[in-house]
């Protein structure tokens, strides 16, 4: 009896311990576990983007007021995700108003969280 008892607390303590590993398969990158991406795609202001799906060479004077201002300013990726970028902590407003409205490629790395997407240390990519 006592055996078994010791094996059940056994293979409890090693669930326990396995629990953090367990919870984190399948999700994105966050924390620690970020990794690089490259993504190409439409600059946006994220304001106008998400308030009326506001996009392309139409809105492109618009979003770059938004962007300039301090408005948030992110990706619409050709594989149909949404970015928000950021540098290495400061925004990129100024580097990347001038490219609102025109689709450029991204590399750096990807962090998610509760369904928003972020690509930080962001750089244009020439």
């Amino acid at each position: 009896m006592k055996k078994t008892e010791s094996l059940i607390a056994i293979a409890a303590a090693a669930l326990f311990a396995a629990s953090p590993i367990i919870a984190h398969e399948g999700k994105e990158a966050v924390g620690e576990n970020k990794r690089e991406v490259t993504v190409k795609g439409e600059v946006l202001d994220m304001a106008c983007y998400i308030d009326h799906n506001a996009t392309g060479e139409k809105h492109a004077n618009c979003a770059k007021k938004c962007i300039n201002s301090g408005l948030p300013v992110g990706i619409k990726g050709d594989d149909g995700q949404t970015y928000l970028l950021i540098g290495e902590h400061k925004p990129l407003n100024s580097e990347l108003a001038d490219y609102a409205g025109k689709s450029i490629t991204i590399k750096g790395k990807l962090s998610s969280r509760d369904g928003i997407n972020m690509i930080e240390n962001a750089e244009i990519q020439k």
